[in-house]
């Protein structure tokens, strides 16, 4: 049986409870208890959320006997208490691992455990963990990492990310796989995956463009011109190359070239795949027109970005 620990703090993110979900599913999909969750806090008892009225009853910070600890955080960069961060450093020594949540990563930081890390958090607190700790090399644009026995995750929904990750690590792909379905999630995001989506960045309002932009996400291998995407979203290509622009701002192909460039990231940091691979499979047909994509994204070339990952 592996032990689990949440420790929250006064003002904790409701969504930082969302981790245990995973744990608990894990259990029932591996049909035998294989996690025995607990929710902690400095001097135990009713904890308020960062919603008003809301609470939750913790049992009190102990001596450290679990397998896993993970520390939440809430909305406000407040510094935690004597006793949580001397918790941290006891669960840093004795625990197999140790985890940040969103702002959680900052409880970590300021127990002194992270000098020296790789780690992330939400994007918005991202450059200010970095400025009040350089020693620690904040990596903004990922959902989750891992170095060492220590995991620190981006805000909310990233800690069910996490979480399944570490299940995958514990009981394995399939037992995960299944977690995450039984959690109803539209798919498995990788820790190198980026925490900004192109999807939510062109932000379509009206059920018609958001069809064809899933059509396109699903379809990136195809050729997906105007008549392709204006047939998916059940518009003439006129009148959907208008409402297209109107709702996201972009032109379809923009669109489909941001689309194409996130698939083909994804790849590239979670695959060995050739590049002239990914090209032809993220709609690209040819690592030269991949390559002029990139410059433009990112301003470098495929090649340097996955040398970045594989150095980090």
């Amino acid at each position: 049986m592996r032990c689990i620990a949440l420790v929250i703090s006064h003002g904790f993110q409701i969504m930082s409870l969302s981790a245990l979900s995973a744990f608990e599913l894990a259990n029932l999909t591996a049909e035998e208890p294989v996690y025995d969750v607990h929710v902690l806090s400095d001097g135990g008892g009713l904890v308020a959320a960062s919603i008003p009225g809301v609470e939750l009853n913790t049992q009190p910070i102990a001596e450290v006997d679990f397998d896993t600890v993970i520390f939440g955080g809430g909305l406000a960069l407040e510094d935690a208490s004597t006793g949580t961060a001397d918790f941290v450093r006891r669960s840093f020594d004795q625990s197999r691992r140790v985890a940040g949540v969103c702002m959680g990563a900052f409880v970590l930081a300021q127990a002194g455990i992270l000098n020296g890390r790789q780690v992330t958090t939400h994007w918005a607190t991202a450059r200010e963990l970095q400025a009040r700790y350089p020693s620690i090399r904040v990596d903004a644009d990922r959902i989750f990492i891992v170095d060492g026995s220590i995991w620190t995750s981006a805000g909310a929904s990233a800690a069910v990310d996490l979480a399944l990750g570490m299940v995958e690590d514990d009981l394995g792909v399939e037992i995960a796989r299944l977690v995450a379905k039984k959690l109803v999630l539209y798919q498995r995001r990788g820790g190198g995956q980026s925490q900004h989506s192109a999807l939510l960045d062109m932000d379509a309002k009206s059920d018609r463009i958001q069809r064809a932009l899933a059509f396109a996400k699903c379809n990136l291998d195809r050729p997906l011109g105007v008549e392709a995407l204006a047939e998916a979203a059940r518009l003439s290509p006129r009148q959907f190359s208008r409402a297209f622009r109107a709702e996201t701002g972009q032109t379809p192909a923009k669109a489909v070239e941001n689309l194409r460039v996130e698939a083909a990231r994804m790849m590239l940091e979670q695959t060995s795949h050739p590049i002239e691979v990914i090209a032809v499979e993220t709609g690209f047909a040819d690592r030269e027109r991949m390559r002029q994509a990139f410059l433009r994204a990112f301003g470098q070339p495929p090649q340097a970005l996955r040398r970045l990952v594989h150095a980090a």
